[in-house]
């Protein structure tokens, strides 16, 4: 089962869209299960101060990405580096054995990003 808070980001997915130059964006791709994110960011002073991501995926990695927009907003290079899939778990209030996939795919975009 899906918590509520997942399910609302599901149904109402929060910063979609793709944010244009000077932002950057990355791709990537889960090889297990095939799900896609991208995620564009636009830093001003070291923060992060819009976030836009797509996703094709299941439930819950368009869940993960939604919440993972919201907390991204005003982080620092640092904060975004320390990113883990339970942070992206505890976002979404849990995720099943068999979705967990969600969270590596937003943290394997962060890192990307912050790299």
């Amino acid at each position: 089962m899906y918590s509520a808070r997942l399910l609302d980001h599901f149904r109402n997915p929060r910063n979609v869209g793709q944010l244009a130059p000077p932002a950057i964006t990355v791709d990537v791709t889960n090889p297990a299960c095939g799900d896609m994110l991208r995620l564009s960011a636009r830093f001003e002073d070291g923060r992060i101060a819009e976030v836009r991501y797509q996703t094709r995926g299941c439930t819950a990695s368009i869940a993960a990405g939604s919440a993972l927009t919201e907390w991204m907003v005003g982080k620092s290079l640092e904060e975004l580096k320390a990113l883990t899939p339970g942070a992206i778990e505890d976002l979404v209030d849990g995720l099943e054995p068999a979705s967990k996939h969600a969270a590596v795919l937003c943290v394997d975009a962060v890192k990307r990003l912050a790299a």
